[in-house]
């Protein structure tokens, strides 16, 4: 892991004495709420419905246990005991006092972490492959690159006050974990002809009001040209990018509206300027950050426990076949927890939850965790032999949820009961979703099937990218939830497409429940996945489950 210089330090301390000493002056009304507002979005700091809201900047995902320990301290002495972790690899903290945010940075500080461009027009906390590092599949860990993007971005004089925020992500895989068409600027670590490392460069993908797919830049970024090609490409968009009209702002639009010829020509022509600027001192510096990553020194030994527990334990069985996947070292696998148990608040986990990953990682798992952009929490690094052990802690906190991929691993945002700009709730529908399948017991028989919900159009949820993804609106007063059908958030990337008319509260989890009756009827087999059966037969038989007049009678009877 990334360990912070000197100069990260007294960066990170004097940028939260300044912002103590602005909290200060709010409070005093020496500001106004105005004034203060530029500022605390700086560091994080949001007004939401209720309360404020600090969201903490998680770089590409990775903590330690003692980073992770902190983040439960933090909760249970500032706020109310819980973190919430968001589709960006962040936690937020909806329950804080004002007058408590610098003494939280200054926490945050002693663990090198920080709130620092998690908020505003400017570049966001860099996202990566929550596997990263671990993944049998990858190319190279994508994480050092994601440094070196974290060091550039940050408090970069140019970008401070952009059209709009701007989103960056990583991977080193073929498989798209970090949904990077969705991204306004992505990097996936690729392979040449000769066998050299580069970058596949994707620009102008992003969510909203406007859901667009990322467009390839160029398919072949040498390593040597990172840093300036991304200081081109934002460069271009700063210059471009529309401020009279923040709905269109963001760089999708810019792409859309010149062309990926013309931005790509001028990209190109900024780049001849930027790349003389750096002069080597980027790689060397990616050299550094590059030894701090190395791979754990991993264990050999035999798997006994883990195949007896396998053969005898169907709950562990179903807890495996589910949320573990391959690794890239003999004996290990990558182990997702599941902060979703049915019922609960997708995303949140209570501080004791966290000291019990925390310490589960310190003792079995490297020191290592991830949050995933999918809100939950990954040990990418266990021997398969400590398994059972894990799982049996796990289990005794109400972590051992085997969900991951299932209908229940629903992605939510706040929702209205949180957020200032939600027009419907999020979280009760996929409190509902979750509990009506587990009731039914089809989840495993399901199989994958991603479900996604934005409470607003700012879609936060990834509803877009969804295979069944929700999106609750404000009809007249009332909720209404509009359904998209065959979204997809990988390596294959699509925009789901509306299916109809939108459903009221008590309406929507019923006609989810038509939908999967609508998919199991219509499958090949028990292998042909939700997104694969919509992708052969179309829209048509879904959109006949939701609003044909067998599915209107069910409704009038009910």
């Amino acid at each position: 892991m990334y360990s912070y210089s000197d100069f990260d330090h007294a960066f990170v301390a004097e940028r939260n004495r300044q912002f103590r000493n602005q909290v200060e002056r709010r409070i005093s009304g020496a500001l106004t709420e105005d004034e203060f507002r530029p500022l605390r979005l700086m560091n994080g700091l949001y007004l939401q419905l209720h309360a404020y809201m600090l969201r903490v900047a998680i770089p590409y995902g990775t903590l330690s246990s003692r980073q992770m320990h902190k983040l439960a301290d933090i909760a249970d002495k500032w706020d109310k005991g819980y973190g919430h972790f968001t589709t960006r690899q962040n936690i937020q903290y909806n329950w804080p006092k004002l007058s408590d945010v610098p003494d939280m940075l200054d926490a945050l500080g002693e663990v090198q972490m920080h709130a620092i461009q998690t908020s505003g027009n400017t570049i966001r906390n860099v996202t990566a492959d929550h596997f990263a590092g671990a993944a049998a599949d990858e190319i190279a860990d994508p994480r050092p690159v994601a440094e070196l993007l974290r060091q550039w971005s940050t408090d970069h004089p140019e970008f401070q006050f952009m059209p709009r925020k701007f989103k960056i992500a990583v991977s080193g895989s073929e498989a798209d974990r970090a949904v990077l068409r969705a991204h306004d600027l992505a990097f996936q670590i690729v392979k040449n002809e000769a066998g050299e490392i580069g970058y596949k460069v994707i620009v102008g993908g992003g969510l909203g009001r406007t859901p667009m797919i990322g467009k390839v830049l160029r398919d072949f970024l040498p390593q040597a040209d990172l840093l300036p090609y991304a200081e081109a490409i934002v460069s271009v968009w700063n210059v471009l990018g529309r401020r009279d009209n923040k709905y269109k702002a963001r760089i999708k639009i810019t792409v859309h509206e010149h062309g990926i010829e013309e931005i790509s020509r001028l990209v190109e022509e900024r780049f001849e300027y930027t790349k003389p600027l750096f002069s080597g001192t980027d790689q060397e510096q990616l050299k550094a950050i590059e030894a701090q990553f190395a791979a754990p020194d991993f264990v050999s030994k035999g798997t006994e426990n883990f195949d007896r527990a396998y053969d005898s334990d169907p709950v562990f069985r179903s807890w495996a076949d589910t949320n573990l996947s391959a690794h890239k070292a003999d004996g290990y696998a990558i182990a997702q927890i599941s902060i979703k148990k049915h019922g609960d608040t997708p995303g949140d986990a209570s501080s004791a939850q966290m000291r019990v990953m925390a310490d589960i990682a310190k003792e079995f798992g490297h020191n290592e965790l991830r949050i995933s952009h999918e809100q939950n929490v990954v040990l990418p690094h266990v021997h398969k032999d400590d398994l059972p052990e894990i799982h049996a802690r796990l289990k005794a906190h109400d972590l051992a949820t085997a969900n991951i991929g299932q209908i229940s691993d629903i992605i939510a945002c706040p929702g209205m009961d949180y957020c200032a700009l939600a027009t419907a709730r999020s979280i009760p529908v996929a409190q509902q979703i979750a509990t009506r399948f587990d009731e039914l017991k089809l989840e495993h028989d399901i199989g994958h099937l991603q479900i996604k919900i934005s409470g607003c159009i700012n879609a936060c949820g990834h509803h877009h990218v969804a295979h069944i993804g929700i999106l609750g609106l404000d009809r007249a007063g009332v909720e209404n939830y509009q359904i998209t059908l065959g979204g997809d958030a990988t390596q294959t990337a699509a925009i789901g497409t509306r299916t109809g008319p939108g459903f009221a509260y008590d309406e929507i989890v019923p006609a989810v429940e038509r939908l999967v009756a609508a998919y199991l009827e219509l499958r090949l087999n028990e292998d042909e996945t939700f997104l694969e059966t919509y992708r052969r037969v179309g829209m048509p038989p879904f959109k006949e489950a939701l609003y044909g007049e067998a599915a209107t009678k069910r409704v009038k009877a009910a």
